[in-house]
């Protein structure tokens, strides 16, 4: 058994039933675990140097990403609620009486549902580029947004090919999901070419695991709507597949939420407007903690 503090700059790893999940730790101050999305991406796009500057960031690797392990069986294995079990797994493991999860895209659904069934163990929520339910409707709005961008940007070759990739997706192995996403990532950013260097960056190291499950559509707003935990709602206002109208609602629904809008980012503010997202959700954490 290790004797590495839970807390301790560095990888780490827990296990539950029998399955490893790998987390990571950086930053110094107040904890924040960060969820990140896909399902399936690999966790480092969701890195925020900027934030670590204020919090200690606890990084999950989900299961059936990069070094976390994989689960046996399908089409149960990969829900919202095996990914809760592991948060929940990791919270008990820090062993602190509450903590603040931010949960990115798809780790926003998993942060929900987490709030929803364990509210006691919260400090705050914060919700980044994300939705209160998942189903036909979600996607149809995704496809509405890509019709946008590709007017936005027709001239450019990038936005042709992510609109191919789009209609075309591909995502029933490691190889197949990892080149979709690469292909899909120009519509992710307001303009790639403003973050050109790290859209470079990204574009080249991200993989993808294909874990999809069979769950159906769920929604969360009738449960959101009793939450009582503070919450911080995040989004940008060029998000195509989790933007602005879904924030407005996860804002609208749970009680006394704040909405913060990034006006010139898409997925990804932490990426496009580093300062400002970090000073948000810093901010948010650091009041939450300084009301005890």
């Amino acid at each position: 058994m290790s004797t590495t503090p839970a807390l301790a700059e560095g990888i780490h790893n827990i296990e539950l039933d029998g399955v490893t999940m790998r987390y990571h730790v950086a930053g110094s101050g107040p904890v924040c675990v960060l969820h990140s999305g896909g399902p399936g991406v690999a966790w480092e796009y969701l890195r925020v140097p900027h934030l670590e500057k204020a919090l200690t960031c606890v990084y999950v690797e989900p299961v059936g990403t990069g070094g976390s392990g994989r689960l046996p069986t399908h089409p149960d294995g990969y829900s919202l609620d095996r990914y809760v079990s592991f948060v929940d797994a990791l919270v008990d493991h820090l062993e602190l009486p509450k903590v603040h999860v931010l949960g990115h895209s798809h780790g926003g659904f998993v942060a929900q549902r987490y709030a929803i069934s364990h509210p006691d163990r919260l400090a705050g929520l914060v919700l980044y580029d994300t939705a209160p339910a998942a189903g036909p409707e979600l996607m149809a709005e995704a496809a509405r947004n890509m019709e946008a961008f590709l007017e936005r940007y027709a001239e450019r070759p990038e936005a042709q090919e992510a609109m191919a990739t789009w209609k075309g997706l591909a995502m029933g192995t490691d190889e197949e999901y990892t080149r979709s996403m690469r292909g899909l990532l120009p519509a992710y950013f307001a303009d790639s070419r403003v973050t050109a260097e790290a859209f470079a960056a990204m574009q080249a190291e991200l993989r993808a695991w294909a874990v999809t499950s069979d769950e159906g559509p769920w929604q969360h707003h009738e449960a959101l709507a009793t939450l009582h935990t503070p919450t911080l709602v995040l989004v940008g206002q060029w998000d195509f597949i989790c933007g602005p109208r879904w924030a407005h609602e996860l804002h609208e629904t749970i009680p006394d939420s704040q909405l913060v809008t990034f006006e010139h980012s898409g997925h990804f503010a932490h990426i496009e407007e580093p300062e400002e997202f970090a000073s948000a959700v810093a901010g948010f954490v650091e009041r939450n903690v300084a009301a005890g």
